[in-house]
């Protein structure tokens, strides 16, 4: 496997390499094992359609456009609410 230089700021750099060293890992050793456990944005859409598809399998959950909206709404109020204390 060949190795890529990526260019952040410094702060970043030290940042994940602190991270890195409190687990007992390389920089490199790290960010590889990162890479690994994120999914792209294309997956995370793959799996959220699954997992609507196993909702409305498992119970007819079939929200419309409209709803899934609204749902998106509220969560996101419900977050900005905690986020906020």
């Amino acid at each position: 496997m060949s190795d890529a230089n990526v260019r952040i700021p410094e702060e970043a750099r030290d940042r994940l390499a602190a991270i890195a060293a409190a687990e007992g890992m390389s920089l490199r050793a790290y960010l590889a094992r990162l890479a690994e456990t994120l999914l792209t944005p294309a997956e995370r859409a793959e799996q959220a359609e699954r997992a609507k598809a196993v909702l409305q399998a498992w119970n007819g959950y079939d929200p419309t456009a409209a709803e899934e909206r609204a749902l998106d709404a509220e969560l996101d109020r419900r977050l900005a609410r905690v986020v906020d204390r």
